[in-house]
């Protein structure tokens, strides 16, 4: 997440926010058996944009970056070791993650395209990215998209679809090696877990896993 403004509204409604993964508990889950799926790698694990530690911390990636001092303060009580900064200026040498984990932020940060390159340059020559987002053409996304002024998070987040995902990788020297798909329905009728299945296309959560070129 870059900008102060966004900053800001997650500091200030940093417990809102993470009152949002009880509330949907079911959609939280569907997500995380999603990039689950794809967080094979084992070693020193990294997320960009790590928030309250609701995906680094139950899929052990070690160390989270975020802007929020509000959304960092929860994630260390989820035993992440997190550090305050920003996705398109990461406070790391280069080549030391073996993955790197973006789930939900590149709909907030400044520069998407300086966050990935950022991301390939810390992590290791056979790392892995993988990046969780809400496909804007799905359903859940367009409704984000028409409701964005009514939620203090969505006010200023630029939507992708998975075509624009794959085109920022591919920019950024990263190509896509599988993509899953969960969330079939609106966040109010979501109330069992759903597996992930592969492709993007029909559902609203994207995740795919990519490697440097």
């Amino acid at each position: 997440m870059g900008a102060v403004a966004r900053t800001d509204s997650f500091d200030t409604h940093a417990e809102r926010y993470d009152r949002w993964f009880e509330r949907h508990d079911a959609a939280y889950r569907s997500e995380l058996l999603a990039v689950r799926r794809l967080a094979l790698r084992p070693g020193l694990g990294l997320e960009i944009g790590v928030g309250t530690g609701r995906f680094a911390g139950p899929l052990h990636v070690s160390v989270g970056i975020d802007p929020s001092a509000r959304m960092l303060k929860r994630a260390r009580a989820r035993g992440v070791k997190a550090a305050r900064g920003t996705a398109e200026a990461l406070p790391f040498l280069g080549g030391v993650f073996d993955l790197v984990l973006i789930v939900t932020t590149i709909c907030f940060v400044d520069d998407a395209r300086a966050m990935l390159r950022e991301a390939g340059r810390v992590m290791k020559p056979d790392g892995m990215l993988i990046i969780g987002f809400i496909d804007r053409e799905s359903r859940l996304g367009r409704h984000y998209v028409a409701h964005r002024d009514e939620s203090p998070f969505y006010r200023d987040a630029e939507f992708y679809s998975v075509a624009e995902i794959a085109g920022l990788l591919a920019e950024t020297g990263f190509v896509a090696s599988e993509w899953v798909q969960t969330l079939d329905k609106v966040l109010a009728q979501t109330v069992e877990v759903e597996c992930p299945r592969p492709g993007s296309g029909q559902a609203a959560f994207v995740a795919v896993r990519a490697a440097k070129v």
